[in-house]
Parts: C-alpha cells; sequence; structure tokens
C-alpha cells in the first residue's frame, strides 16, 4: 500500500463529511425549503421536494444505516481486499447515516468498517 493512500482517503472522508452536514443542513433543515415543500401545489412539481421527500423516506427507513452495517458486517469477515473495500463502502455509507438522523445504527457500522480497515495483515508462515 502507498504511504499517500491513508491521507488520501481521510481527506476524502473529511470532505464527504462536510458534505453530509451540508446536505442536512443546507437542504433538510433549512426554513426556506420547509415552506416550498409544504405547499402542496408546488411541491409535487419540484424535483427539490421530491429529492428531500426520498431522503426523508430513506432516513425513515434506515436504508442507508441498514446498508453501512450490512457492508461493514461482510468487509470484517471478507478476506484481504474485499474486505477493506466492503468496510470502507460501509464506512461511506455510515457518514451520512450518522448526520441524517440514524445514528443509532449507523455508529456500529462506523466501528466495525473502522476496525477492519486498521487491522493487521495476517501473516502466513
Amino acid at each position: 500500500m502507498s504511504r499517500r493512500l491513508p491521507w488520501f482517503f481521510l481527506l476524502l472522508l473529511s470532505l464527504w463529511l462536510a458534505a453530509c452536514y451540508g446536505l442536512r443542513f443546507a437542504f433538510m433543515e433549512d426554513g426556506q425549503w420547509v415552506g416550498v415543500c409544504a405547499e402542496a401545489a408546488e411541491a409535487a412539481d419540484r424535483w427539490e421536494c421530491q429529492l428531500r421527500s426520498g431522503l426523508g423516506l430513506m432516513i425513515h427507513w434506515r436504508l442507508l444505516a441498514w446498508a453501512a452495517l450490512v457492508s461493514a458486517v461482510l468487509g470484517f469477515f471478507a478476506p484481504g481486499r474485499v474486505g477493506k473495500v466492503l468496510a470502507a463502502i460501509g464506512l461511506f455509507l455510515a457518514l451520512p447515516a450518522l448526520v441524517l438522523y440514524t445514528a443509532s445504527l449507523a455508529v456500529f457500522a462506523l466501528v466495525i468498517a473502522a476496525l477492519r480497515l486498521i487491522r493487521a495483515p495476517r501473516v502466513t508462515v
């Protein structure tokens, strides 16, 4: 593994976290969007309101958190590079789940994925 890869991964992870918080505070909790999407006549025509509604349903059904948890657990038990990729996917899915109100499941996915990513490779003798 390259020496720069962990730094690149941390940079990408922090940018993804900033984007998730931007989505939460600028789109999901902003009073402007709540007002626009609350009006029944306009809400059906605007793609922003449909996207906001879809995100709300994903939050309600905890889809991001379950996907992160499944991916992290599969990554934890999968050997080699496949396990690391699945754990990284679980980590990237757990961050928006944490930010978007489903922290109860997403925190377990985050911990399991992080443990898999920092696990030392097995040495065969």
